[in-house]
């Protein structure tokens, strides 16, 4: 999955959250917690316990949408659970939500051309 059109930022809630939660937990963990607007247009990643598992919320503008999903054989790479966010690039959500190592995804920085002269 990659991240939806439109959504450019996508922050990962470093430690576990209770799965119980719904749109509204989630939703005040971003604001109380992580001390981001929930409501911003961004993609924030909640990790489950076991680390098998991760949510996504965000808002599309008409309401908060609530994506599920469970990673079958195995468990998502993590950070070590820490206080804090961290922000993810769209190449990093995209291996983070597929089940690979996320940290190994790098930009790379390429030089602008020189003009000929």
């Amino acid at each position: 999955m990659t991240l939806p059109v439109g959504i450019t930022r996508a922050y990962l809630a470093t430690r576990p959250v209770d799965f119980r939660k719904g749109h509204a937990g989630l939703a005040l963990i971003v604001q109380s917690v992580l001390g981001h607007d929930p409501y911003s247009g961004a993609l924030f990643l909640f990790r489950s316990k076991r680390g098998d598992g991760v949510k996504c919320l965000i808002w599309d503008q008409t309401g908060l949408v609530l994506v599920y999903k469970k990673l079958e054989g195995g468990a998502f790479h993590w950070p070590k659970p820490s206080d804090g966010v961290l922000r993810l690039s769209p190449a990093q959500f995209s291996a983070l939500f597929e089940g690979l190592d996320w940290r190994a995804v790098r930009a790379e920085r390429r030089r602008r051309p020189r003009l000929a002269g």
